[in-house]
């Protein structure tokens, strides 16, 4: 007989377990130091720029406002549980359910109850540190000294007190209703909890927690309604932001009803704790609810039905008002001056000559359209490239100020093609190289900027007396560089393509403190895993004094160092004190000031310049351009200037960031001639007045002078954007740097039309003395257009324009073939007692190669055009012969830009004339066969240089053209 050994059990495999182990250890230990690289980079970045106490207070609010929100959470759900369980009944008789489900949940019952807090304390952690902004602004908000019209509450509380009652309260009423779950779970699964035969049975210990929690979490929706009554002063309504008759009347004491209502019911399930009558506090919920509806819903209907609707304004009189005053502080508008403006539209000679000043200023050179131009002047090579469109400042020259169109030159490493290797990118090709800027109100004979500044290396007038040219931080510098050297180190930066001796190029070695410095093995790696190249720590240009430049862009590190500040879209350069700068305009929003409108920045500032606005925050409903930032183009500093030191919002703020801003009086006399009135918050400003340019309630309620910002007219999907002019607006005894917009009358469909209502003018100059703001700075002045003058709009005069015959012709011969003609920004200016209006006329190729050029101009008064070669021309053509002014282009004798002429036509049989019209019919195929010839004659006169003859065909095809025009009249 045999016998057969039973098989051994089998063993656990430790060393399985322990692999596991090993890589879960070494898994976790190469997360945590990818995430310590990142913050350490983050240290070194910000501490060379010199905020590292922004990151540290960063660093240290989350971290205090996790550790706040995790044991928030999960300390009284742990309570919770624990109690549930531990007061539970011995010896309950469970159903033969809930032995499986506990059969179920006692093996995980220990982790579980320790579980389900820790799960609950990190989601109620990573909210809270989410939150800390709002936390720090209560704790360091400062009084506004202004108070609501309804509470008499200080605006502070609403900007930095609210917000955060707001979410302390959603927190606290989040915890105590996961408490409840849990301690209603465990009450059940451990019998304290007993449904069945038609009744509920509870323990008395469960009865107590539950009762206990219940009116808390009342108590904490009593207090939460309370605080509703303030958030009606910010809650829109059908007409205004903010409580109305309705809101005043009915909401808000049907508020302070239930919230009184809702405390009267915690303090029944507090009773129901100790004495066990469960029928009270159900009773009064229930009552609750049924008066939550009564007094939210059908009493206010009743109110507006019976007593608004039928005396809309008389009720609602005092409320529009409270809007009105409220919308007009939060936005800065309060202090806007109207002018009733009674438009001359009758152009006569002399007109302008009180106006000299502003015409010779009018600007003619549209930034928006000849970056190509100052491309294919002053490229030089393909890997520079200048922004489009170019920014407006502008400079003292020969003791005059003088508007210019400026850019820098930055790299475009895209273009270096297969040429674009580690080395080059990162240690070659490291910064752009000088600025490009010329007159706005002047051009050339040919049609070409007049330039003040250009050329590398760089020559002009804003160079003088030493200048550092050279651009290591824009808005299109590479993503990062590696620079610097120990001294006598041979240079291996391109500093540009020009060299002396005979080189091609002059190279170039970074002297300033620009970035987080990567001598050390350390810092490589740091780096190297940072940027994903292996390159930094194995490349030879890497040495004991390189800096590492990267998070270059101008808005970026304005960001980066004040990330309370919304920035405005449109950075610019500037020549201060030698260096090239970028001036950033910060702004503090808020989206809580009592009685103002909400608008959208998006919506606000979407044009046809800036089609895509982003910002962090959208809807607000206060707005102050509170912060003037610098970032030097050398050496990246970034020094931010506390612009409106009466802003509350600032003050808090730099109470959460002390010692980040620098006082006003501290910018020197050169940075403030170049600091204007910001874009995207003047924008925000004519969204706002589009409604809110009345004063009184009467004309708000009645809407019927409701205006809005004219489309583009060569965009008619997008906004006309703002322009910068130095203009003189009636009333003012000299032109100043300026921004304006016009208004036209809102509507749309057929009842539109495109007429001018208003024209608004801020004051964008600060001035030119260090630290101290011009008195009018910022000012707005609207002129109130008289509704008895029609003055065409942007739209109206553009279609005027475009079939004007004379201007029709030029485009249709020019457009044929390879040119291209291409109207520049449409400007109002208020002149001559009335409204002028230029756009410069461009031709360029529209072949690879484009050159725009300015070749004609358009002008436009009252229901008069001109079009000539020069502004100058066109208002003297304009107003009787002599407007009595002269334009920057007064001096200029345009030679005529070269156009292709047409493809020729075969010619067709002769039509037999019309027997009442045989000469008109003779006369126009001459013309027309007169209008063929010049145009081959001018063509053989372009190949051949021959200018003179060129000017004489192209003086014959003018007047067989004009002869055309005149015949098609007279056959029509």
């Amino acid at each position: 007989m045999t016998t057969t050994s039973a098989p051994n059990p089998a063993t656990p495999r430790k060393p399985n377990r322990a692999i596991g182990i090993t890589v879960a250890v070494l898994a976790a230990l190469v997360i945590g130091f990818f995430v310590f690289a990142n913050l350490y980079t983050d240290w070194l970045w910000f501490t060379q720029l010199g905020f590292q106490s922004v990151l540290t207070t960063q660093w240290i609010a989350r971290g205090v406002m996790f550790a706040i929100g995790f044991l928030g959470m999960a300390v009284p759900v742990w309570v919770a549980i624990q109690l549930a369980y531990r007061l539970r009944p011995v010896y309950a008789r469970l159903s033969s359910q809930l032995d499986r489900y506990q059969e179920v949940v006692e093996p995980l019952r220990r982790l579980a109850m320790w579980g389900i807090p820790v799960f609950f304390g990190f989601f109620a952690g990573f909210a809270a540190s989410s939150q800390w902004e709002t936390t720090w602004l209560w704790f360091n908000g400062v009084q506004t000294s202004t108070t609501d019209p309804e509470f008499g509450m200080d605006t502070g509380f609403y900007l930095f007190a609210m917000p955060f009652y707001s979410a302390l309260l959603g927190f606290v009423s989040a915890a105590l209703l996961i408490c409840l779950l849990m301690t209603a779970i465990i009450a059940y699964l451990y019998g304290s909890v007993r449904i069945g035969q038609r009744e509920l049975r509870i323990s008395k210990a469960a009865r107590i927690q539950l009762a206990v929690i219940a009116g808390l979490y009342l108590l904490v929706q009593a207090a939460s309604i309370w605080l509703d009554r303030y958030k009606t002063m910010i809650a829109p309504g059908e007409m205004i932001t903010g409580p109305g008759f309705t809101g005043v009347n009915a909401v808000i004491p049907g508020q302070m009803i239930l919230s009184i209502a809702a405390a009267i019911v915690a303090l029944l399930f507090f009773i129901t704790a100790f004495v066990g009558r469960w029928r009270y506090p159900l009773i009064g919920t229930g009552l609750l609810l049924v008066s939550a509806i009564v007094l939210g819903a059908v009493y206010p209907w009743i109110i507006t039905t019976v007593e608004v609707r039928p005396n809309q304004l008389d009720v609602e009189r005092t409320y529009y008002q409270r809007n009105i005053d409220a919308t007009k502080t939060a936005y800065g508008i309060n202090g806007l001056e109207k002018t009733e403006f009674t438009a001359e539209t009758d152009a006569e000679a002399g007109q302008l000559r009180q106006d000299a000043d502003t015409t010779a200023s009018i600007r003619i050179m549209d930034p928006a359209i000849i970056s190509p131009t100052i491309k294919q002047l002053e490229q030089y090579r393909s890997y520079y490239q200048f922004q489009d469109p170019l920014d407006v400042d502008r400079y003292e020259i020969d003791g005059e100020m003088q508007d210019t169109v400026i850019s820098v030159r930055e790299l475009n490493l895209r273009e270096l093609g297969t040429s674009a290797t580690w080395q080059n990118t990162t240690v070659v090709y490291t910064h752009g190289y000088g600025v490009v800027a010329a007159k706005g109100n002047a051009r050339t004979a040919d049609g070409e900027p007049v330039f003040i500044e250009r050329g590398i290396p760089v020559d002009g007038v804003l160079t003088e007396g030493g200048f550092e040219p050279r651009i290591y931080f824009g808005e299109n510098s590479p993503e990062y560089s590696i620079v610097g050297a120990p001294e006598g180190t041979e240079p291996v930066e391109l500093d540009y393509p020009r060299g002396t001796d005979g080189a091609s190029e002059t190279k170039y070695t970074f002297t300033g403190d620009g970035g987080p410095h990567i001598g050390t093995f350390f810092n490589q790696l740091i780096y190297s895993l940072k940027f994903q190249s292996t390159d930094i720590l194995f490349s030879d240009y890497v040495n004991s004094e390189s800096q590492v430049l990267y998070d270059r862009d101008p808005l970026t590190r304005v960001q980066q160092a004040a990330p309370y500040l919304e920035l405005d879209s449109d950075p610019y350069p500037s020549v201060v004190d030698g260096r090239i700068v970028w001036i950033v305009d910060g702004y503090t929003v808020a989206a809580s000031y009592p009685y103002s409108t909400t608008v959208s920045l998006e919506g606000a500032i979407t044009d046809s310049n800036n089609t895509q606005p982003r910002f962090a925050i959208d809807d607000i409903n206060y707005i102050r351009n509170s912060v003037k930032a610098t970032v030097d183009a050398y050496s990246g500093e970034v020094t931010l200037y506390a612009w409106d030191t009466e802003d509350p919002v600032l003050q808090t703020w730099q109470n959460v960031y002390p010692n980040t801003t620098k006082p006003i009086a501290e910018m020197s006399g050169d940075l403030m001639s170049h600091v204007r009135y910001p874009t995207d918050l003047f924008k925000v400003q004519r969204a706002m007045l589009g409604k809110y340019h009345v004063d009184d309630a009467a004309s708000f309620y009645q809407s019927d002078n409701r205006w809005a910002t004219p489309n583009d007219p060569q965009d008619n999907a997008r906004f006309q954007p703002p322009y910068y002019l130095t203009m003189k607006m009636p009333g003012q005894s000299d032109p100043t740097f300026s921004m304006f917009t016009t208004f036209i009358p809102q509507a749309t469909g057929e009842g539109a039309r495109n007429v001018l209502m208003g024209y608004l003018a801020v004051d964008a100059d600060a001035g030119t003395e260090a630290g101290v703001k011009k008195d009018d700075y910022g000012k707005l002045r609207m002129l109130v257009i008289d509704a008895d003058t029609t003055v065409p709009g942007p739209g109206q005069v553009q279609n005027t324009f475009d079939a004007n015959p004379e201007v029709s012709s030029f485009s249709n011969l020019l457009n044929q073939n390879q040119s291209r003609v291409i109207n520049g920004n449409l400007l109002t200016l208020p002149v001559g007692g009335g409204l002028l209006y230029v756009q410069p006329v461009y031709v360029q190729s529209s072949g690879e190669t484009q050159l725009p050029i300015l070749q004609k101009i358009l002008v436009s008064f009252g229901n008069r055009v001109a079009f000539e070669d020069t502004l100058n021309e066109g208002l003297d053509t304009l107003f009787g012969g002599d407007s009595g002014a002269d334009s920057g282009d007064a001096e200029v004798d345009p030679v005529p830009t070269p156009t292709p002429s047409p493809t020729p036509t075969p010619e067709q049989p002769d039509e037999p004339d019309e027997p009442d019209q045989p000469s008109t019919g003779t006369e126009y195929e001459q013309a027309l066969q007169a209008a063929q010839q010049a145009m081959l004659d001018r063509q053989a006169a372009l190949e051949a240089g021959d200018w003179a003859a060129y000017g004489e065909a192209d003086k014959r095809l003018t007047d067989a053209v004009t002869k055309l025009l005149e015949l098609d009249g007279a056959l029509g």
